[in-house]
């Protein structure tokens, strides 16, 4: 049987650009089925999409998060491609990414706007580009694996990758989530240098620079106490410690050359210092094993899928 593709469309309030998206894609992927998740938008974003050929349909909770959460539920396909509906993604790309999921050799391929310099030539949104680099930094740091472009809306997926992803976030943070879930679980990732566009005049962007950067802070914060526990415990132990350290050699100082603590709460604070770096130490230990426990579960849940897709 031939597999099947479905490219998926968040929207909300794109009716000036969704339907050069909705023909483009059916133009350069006739055989794949196109769905519009229209997100409460006003502007009539579903009538055009459905007008262009284009399965329209809808998702009442607020945030690409939510979308795309009930994106993954739906659909069932045996390669996925997520793109925005503000025409900044080439649909003319959307067979390079679909080839190294099809040879097998990725699980996700992702839209690489910055390795070629479009999207600062296109984009002038100030921080932007700072916040990208920000967010790159810090998976490189605890995760070890260095995106190109992490904050881009133009990806593709295999069914393994799409029906095991378990969506948390309910905003524009999604994209770091997907990306860190990538690396944590050991997908194989290739990235795909595309042409970025800047929206046409008349669309406006729903990115909040500050707002929404500040949520995908906060996401790779929780992600890496869910995912990297050790790591996040062990940075609270390490302080804890320094701190310990600091307050307390003055009082082992003074004691080793009088015999005599007369610092009583120096002494106290230290202790409860260590004590607390301790404590630190001991849910790193125990939340690490539980991480590994489900990891373990993960993988066997990606086996069973893998199972049923073959079937």
């Amino acid at each position: 049987m031939q597999d099947t593709i479905a490219v998926l469309i968040p929207c909300y309030n794109e009716a000036v650009t969704i339907g050069k998206v909705v023909d483009d894609f059916k133009r350069v992927l006739p055989e794949a089925d196109i769905y519009v998740y229209d997100n409460n938008s006003s502007d009539g974003t579903a009538s055009i999409a459905r007008d262009r050929g284009a399965i329209v349909r809808h998702e009442s909770r607020q945030g690409k998060g939510n979308v795309v959460r009930q994106m993954f539920r739906d659909i069932d396909a045996d390669y996925y491609i997520m793109v925005d509906g503000d025409d900044t993604y080439p649909a003319e790309s959307a067979r390079e990414l679909l080839a190294p999921l099809m040879d097998g050799s990725a699980d996700m391929t992702v839209g690489d706007r910055l390795s070629n310099g479009s999207y600062g030539e296109e984009n002038d949104r100030a921080f932007h580009g700072f916040g990208n680099n920000l967010v790159r930094w810090l998976i490189k740091a605890i995760y070890g694996y260095g995106f190109d472009d992490v904050m881009t809306g133009y990806r593709a997926f295999t069914r393994s990758f799409v029906k095991t992803m378990p969506v948390l976030s309910t905003g524009f943070q999604i994209e770091t989530e997907i990306s860190i879930h990538a690396v944590d679980k050991g997908w194989r990732v290739v990235d795909i240098p595309i042409e970025y566009r800047d929206r046409p005049e008349g669309s406006e962007s729903k990115l909040s620079t500050f707002g929404d950067g500040a949520k995908v802070l906060m996401a790779i914060t929780s992600l890496c106490k869910d995912y990297r526990p050790f790591v996040f415990f062990g940075l609270f132990a390490l302080v804890f410690f320094v701190l310990g350290l600091i307050v307390g050699l003055p009082v082992v100082y003074e004691f080793f050359q009088t015999s005599y603590v007369t610092k009583f709460p120096s002494a106290l604070l230290a202790v409860g210092l260590v004590c607390c770096g301790m404590l630190s130490i001991t849910a790193a230990t125990i939340l690490d094993t539980v991480a590994k426990a489900h990891r373990k579960q993960w993988e066997l849940e990606v086996y069973r899928v893998m199972k049923d897709r073959l079937n």
